[in-house]
């Protein structure tokens, strides 16, 4: 019996699951996290020496069992970052094949429980990414924050941010917006947003974790809040209809992912509605499964290329 090994290299845990060739789970479990955006290298390494040890722990021939590994992480396409991953997995004795891949790639077999479809994540970033059956790709978005990520955490946060600053000097009319910036963030005045904004140690998850305040702001009715809802939910819809308009995925089913679309009802509602309107043969569906069984999935196609050859 041969073993495959799937990785989810997340920014807060690692999850791993160790499936036999058929694809029955046959463990599974939990490390520190693989993001080298937000780790040091020797964490990172640490965490795959872990990985190795529990792989050879869990299977009954040791770490040579396991045939091939999948590990899909953000920045994988980095040299610096594969070539990491990839000694890491070395160190901690691992001689198998390796495939390296974005975690769109593996949050996309995971969420259709299968190798082709479409996906639209909306965290902190956002992207969209599909898979056809003739094996061709695309990915629309997911090009940092400096210059992409519409309709993320990030985006929304910052237009909340744009929202208060903008009602304080005239240029829009007042919003609870504001109140709801401030009490999130313990401050009174648009001088403290300046300062809160360009302190040079702030990063763009913190600007994502005020995203969740537009969820209660559209609640109570607010029209600036609303807006702002729907002008990043056209922008998500946009991104994901480029996806399936280079790929002909029309008719087919686009999975939704990430804390912005699985949390903030106003904006998941609207972007249905207008992906109802531009791909009107295309259903919006919950993940199937998650990453870590979607990056099993790569390893086996893996692994049966192999026996092919």
């Amino acid at each position: 019996m041969r073993y495959v090994a799937g990785l989810d290299g997340g920014g807060t845990k690692t999850a791993v699951a160790i499936a036999d060739e058929s694809g029955s789970i046959v463990h599974e479990f939990a490390v520190g996290a693989l993001n080298y955006n937000g780790q040091d290298e020797a964490s990172v390494r640490a965490a795959l020496a872990e990985i190795c040890a529990e792989i050879g722990r869990a299977l009954p021939g040791g770490l040579a069992d396991c045939s091939v590994i999948c590990l899909g992480a953000a920045g994988i396409s980095n040299p610096v970052v594969s070539g990491l991953m990839t000694s890491g997995l070395r160190e901690g004795g691992y001689p198998g094949e390796l495939v390296l891949v974005g975690d769109h790639e593996t949050a996309l077999c995971g969420a259709h429980d299968g190798l082709y479809g479409a996906v639209l994540i909306a965290g902190t970033g956002s992207i969209a990414y599909g898979r056809s059956p003739s094996g061709d790709t695309h990915r629309a978005g997911g090009f940092g924050h400096l210059i992409d990520d519409e309709g993320s955490g990030y985006s929304i946060g910052r237009d909340l941010l744009t929202a208060v600053v903008r009602a304080s000097d005239g240029r829009a009319e007042s919003s609870i917006i504001t109140e709801l910036v401030y009490n999130r963030l313990g401050i009174s005045s648009v001088r403290e947003i300046v300062g809160f904004v360009y302190d040079k140690n702030r990063n763009k998850k913190e600007i994502a974790a005020i995203a969740p305040l537009l969820s209660e702001a559209c609640e109570s009715g607010d029209r600036t809040a609303l807006r702002i809802a729907q002008k990043n939910a056209d922008d998500l819809a946009e991104t994901a209809s480029a996806v399936i308009e280079r790929l002909a995925l029309h008719d087919g089913e686009l999975a939704l992912l990430g804390s912005v679309l699985t949390r903030n009802r106003p904006i998941r509602g609207m972007l249905v509605e207008t992906m109802g309107r531009l791909q009107p043969k295309l259903s919006c569906i919950e993940p199937k499964r998650d990453a870590s069984y979607g990056a099993v999935l790569l390893a086996l196609e893996k692994l049966q290329g192999n026996r092919e050859v």
